[in-house]
């Protein structure tokens, strides 16, 4: 799969399900302004993987946020195991507060197989987190902050996802994700 491929996947999740379903009521004012950064890591092993991630988290910290306010850097090959998955996103959790990027930084995780613990694999809700491709959204936290300051019950939002993809239901979960990936090809 090519990177552009899987940033057209990517970018099709993101309008037609996180917005499309509002999943995230924080997306519509960066996607518009052209603020997300879309990046397809190429690597393919670990090493240069989390590599590659650390370079993206310094780039957005030294880019001007009105040029980019939040990253999406996508991993088509080498983390389609969702348990590899989490042990980069693990070392990445625990990169930040030693880079000393704890509270400049956040990190949000998506994955195509992501299973919230103690979930069944076939709950919907888990398509929260799902993605067309592994990836890792780099969030500006005075960005996250911002957003929020203006929303009532922000808290809320997780609850309300998980009882509107429930409703919905698993087959369209799966064909929101599917009709993604197939855009991207």
């Amino acid at each position: 799969m090519s990177s552009e491929a899987a940033i057209e996947a990517t970018r099709c999740w993101v309008s037609e399900t996180v917005m499309g379903l509002n999943l995230c009521p924080f997306a519509a004012s960066p996607l518009k302004a052209g603020r997300i950064c879309f990046t397809a890591c190429e690597a393919t092993d670990q090493e240069t993987i989390f590599r590659t991630l650390l370079s993206e988290m310094e780039q957005l910290i030294i880019l001007d946020q009105e040029q980019v306010e939040t990253s999406l850097v996508i991993v088509p090959v080498g983390l389609e195991s969702f348990d590899d998955y989490l042990v980069m996103l693990d070392l990445l959790e625990a990169v930040i507060p030693e880079a000393g990027l704890e509270g400049l930084l956040q990190l949000a995780s998506f994955h195509p197989d992501y299973r919230f613990e103690g979930s069944d694999e076939e709950d919907p809700a888990n398509y929260t987190n799902r993605s067309p491709f592994p990836l890792f959204h780099l969030i500006r936290e005075d960005a996250l902050e911002h957003a929020l300051d203006g929303y009532p019950q922000p808290e809320a939002i997780p609850e309300r996802n998980i009882a509107l993809l429930r409703e919905l239901g698993l087959e369209e979960m799966r064909r929101r994700l599917d009709a993604c990936r197939q855009q991207g090809r």
